[in-house]
């Protein structure tokens, strides 16, 4: 399978990002959802423009919608772009939730499950969809015939866990790649608990990509954003921390404690290798072939750095398509 590329969160222009990664043979675009854009907005006006790369979320947040919201959303993206959909949700971070959505943090693995079990019923299901949750009830609605796999982006255990027992696919972030087998135990074995067959879980990692001649630029790129990461979320810290347990704690201590400086120096070389494609054309290239070739991968996305430059940026799409 050919790899997807996530829509950078500095990009304005999403149509025409979206239109040269369906002319350089993505296979997927996946449009991020924070703060100032809404991903189904975006990805509608992209399916408009575009004829047969799927359009993804990567991420929605389980709190900032209702699962009813979120699933007559991904139908109505699903109208627009002939079926080309691809639903990603995650729990997102105790910051976003907390002080951007003033929602409570609570429990995030049971509303992973029960978002996506429930949202799957209102897109699946050949009956009037009635629920009953720990968080959620729903009485005597009409289901929306639509078949949209719903992946789940999921650091730690219980989210993966969660993501075992419901989910379509599985989207790793910040996971190193010599530990991918091992978390996907986890979901494999879930999975196989719940009677589902793990090979029907798509496993696409989204994984940090600078590409670029002058092969400083592209690791001062990388390591600014692992530095942020780390920084930002226990989870993406303890993601780093199953093979790098002191570097990761230095990294996030350092960046929380305002020396922004001190955080990027403390990535070291070690982790950018197992965390990020990096380097110039013809490395990245190589790197990334041995990435997709893990037994684990099914798929991989290229995400590029906040901040690239847009020479780093224009390499990087280009090196690392398909067409190449």
């Amino acid at each position: 399978m050919a790899p997807g590329i996530l829509i950078p969160e500095d990009h304005d222009d999403v149509a025409t990002f979206t239109e040269r990664a369906e002319s350089l043979g993505y296979d997927a675009v996946w449009a991020t959802e924070l703060w100032g854009r809404d991903a189904f907005i975006a990805l509608t006006v992209a399916a408009e423009r575009t004829e047969t790369i799927d359009l993804g979320t990567a991420i929605v947040n389980v709190y900032g919608r209702s699962p009813a919201t979120l699933a007559q959303s991904a139908a109505t993206l699903a109208d627009v772009a002939d079926g080309r959909v691809r639903f990603g949700v995650g729990t997102s971070t105790a910051k976003v939730v907390e002080d951007l959505h003033g929602r409570d943090f609570d429990n995030p693995p049971r509303r992973l499950h029960e978002t996506i079990e429930l949202v799957k019923a209102f897109l699946n299901s050949d009956e009037r969809v009635t629920y009953g949750g720990d968080l959620f009830d729903v009485a005597d609605f009409p289901a929306l015939d639509r078949d949209i796999p719903i992946y789940a982006a999921a650091l730690g255990a219980a989210n993966r866990r969660a993501t075992g027992r419901v989910a379509d696919g599985w989207l790793p972030h910040n996971i190193p790649f010599d530990q991918l087998a091992e978390a996907y135990t986890t979901v494999a074995d879930t999975a196989r608990q719940a009677g589902r067959d793990p090979d029907d879980i798509t496993v696409s990692p989204y994984v940090p990509c600078a590409v670029s001649d002058d092969s400083d630029e592209a690791y001062t790129t990388i390591r600014n954003h692992l530095a942020y990461y780390l920084g930002s979320s226990d989870g993406y810290k303890n993601a780093a921390a199953l093979s790098f347990p002191d570097q990761a704690t230095r990294v996030a201590d350092a960046w929380r404690d305002g020396d922004r400086d001190a955080a990027r120096e403390a990535v070291t070389d070690e982790m950018i290798d197992l965390l990020a494609i990096v380097g110039t054309p013809g490395v990245a290239r190589e790197q990334f072939e041995t990435l997709v070739a893990r037994d684990v991968v099914d798929d991989v996305i290229v995400s590029i750095p906040v901040g690239a430059s847009d020479d780093l940026r224009e390499r990087t799409v280009g090196e690392l398509a398909p067409d190449e």
